[in-house]
């Protein structure tokens, strides 16, 4: 049953969002244009993109090309499908180093296996680099772009080794990289996918799955993410010390074990969540010292919070923190304040609860009472932290049951709306 409600609601959710990339991801079918210069051999390659005085468009037919290459001047190099590069590997098999060099259309494989040197696929530096509809497969690293400011990054696809290997490279990774877009990306079996210390990054139309982070945010400020499929990761996004992210219509779905969280921020301001899809995860969305400062509220409006087993995880409340208009439907456990405490410095309002118990007598769309959470089995843990063992437990469920019908035995009210909506259409 619960599989089948599952699918449903992602179901729903997909049609709210944009379609998934892996449809459009990766090389597509083009022809070499008459005239146009063309590599007949990896050596040729090699002449044509070293030469200062070269061609600006380079094409490659539907061959293997063996080595590992270097762009250093402004080019646009092109494949048919079927155009792949093979690295050496023993480093990056594309770097580019050159301002508005773009490249489209190639299958990129066979890194070096380096951590310290971060072997990839392709490794980008310069302003205003553009890559379209590559693949990345058998390399340690896939796209790694920084610093590239103005850089774009689309219709592509990173595909990291299925099997669990220790020690796996991030598939897009973004430093010191402002104002860049990844744009209908497909990445899998990875470990996560960064935006590190660059401002105004747009993640918009990716689908991320089977890897560690989705998308993994540190001093990244001013960033939007859209309509993202990020499904069946360890964590879904994360955001540490960053400011004014707009999160719209995100599906964050399946991020399982004793880790898993849809999407975490930790020590961020001025978050705006909207329309997003958090769909069954251990926690739905963990908040730990968010928001950090007063008056830059974190916002979370119209959202779908279900079959989490947890909805809303805090680790220290804080205001300005809003939850306005979402639909809270058959979470195990709405909140969860992790070294006790309550949730009463978050403000809610007009949120619907499938759990909720009330009645609208005046027909106005909103409850007559309050929702409330109050939990006993809460405080027991508290004051025994061994008890933590059996969170989720039929024997802590009823304690709550116990605490909700008898509310003499709540000793702590955890969290409130004092007008709940009767019914998500009203949302």
């Amino acid at each position: 049953m619960r599989a089948l409600v599952l699918c449903c609601l992602l179901g729903c959710a997909s049609s709210h969002a944009v379609e998934p990339a892996g449809s459009t991801a990766g090389p597509i079918a083009q022809r070499i244009p008459p005239g146009a210069v063309v590599a007949r051999d990896s050596a040729e390659l090699k002449t044509l993109l070293a030469d200062a005085a070269g061609p600006s468009e380079i094409w490659l037919r539907a061959a293997r090309y063996d080595g590992d290459f270097v762009i250093s001047r402004r080019v646009s190099l092109h494949g048919e499908r079927g155009a792949e590069l093979v690295g050496t590997g023993q480093g990056t098999v594309l770097r580019i180093l050159a301002d508005e060099a773009s490249v489209d259309n190639l299958l990129i494989t066979r890194s070096g296996q380096r951590h310290t040197a971060e072997d990839a696929g392709i490794q980008a530096k310069g302003r205003g680099i553009q890559i379209r509809h590559v693949r990345v497969q058998e390399s340690l690293f896939g796209i790694s772009l920084g610093p590239c400011p103005g850089c774009v990054l689309e219709h592509s696809e990173v595909q990291g080794p299925r099997e669990d290997v220790p020690l796996k490279g991030d598939g897009i990774k973004l430093w010191e990289s402002n104002d860049a877009v990844v744009r209908q990306c497909l990445v899998e079996h990875v470990r996560d996918v960064v935006v590190w210390y660059s401002r105004r990054v747009q993640l918009e139309g990716n689908t991320v799955r089977h890897s560690r982070y989705g998308s993994h945010f540190m001093y990244a400020h001013d960033a939007i993410v859209r309509d993202n499929h990020i499904e069946s990761n360890v964590v879904g996004i994360f955001v540490m010390y960053s400011a004014r992210l707009q999160l719209h219509n995100n599906v964050l779905a399946g991020a399982r074990g004793a880790a898993g969280v849809g999407i975490g921020f930790k020590e961020s301001d001025a978050i705006e969540a909207h329309g997003n899809w958090i769909v069954a995860n251990t926690t739905g969305v963990y908040l730990d010292e968010t928001p950090r400062s007063e008056g830059v509220p974190v916002r979370f409006a119209g959202n779908h919070f279900a079959l989490n087993d947890v909805a809303l995880r805090f680790h220290g409340v804080r205001a300005p923190l809003e939850f306005t208009a979402n639909a809270f439907e058959h979470n195990v456990t709405l909140v969860d304040v992790e070294g006790g405490g309550d949730a009463l410095a978050a403000k809610l309002e007009r949120n619907h609860f499938s759990d909720y118990a009330g009645y609208d007598l005046d027909h106005d769309g909103l409850g007559d009472v309050a929702y409330q959470v109050k939990r006993l089995s809460g405080d027991w843990v508290s004051a025994h932290p061994t008890l933590a063992f059996f969170h989720g437990t039929a024997a802590m469920s009823l304690l709550d049951a116990v605490a909700t019908a008898v509310p003499v035995f709540a000793s702590r009210l955890l969290i409130e709306d004092k007008t709940p909506r009767i019914s998500e259409s009203s949302l």
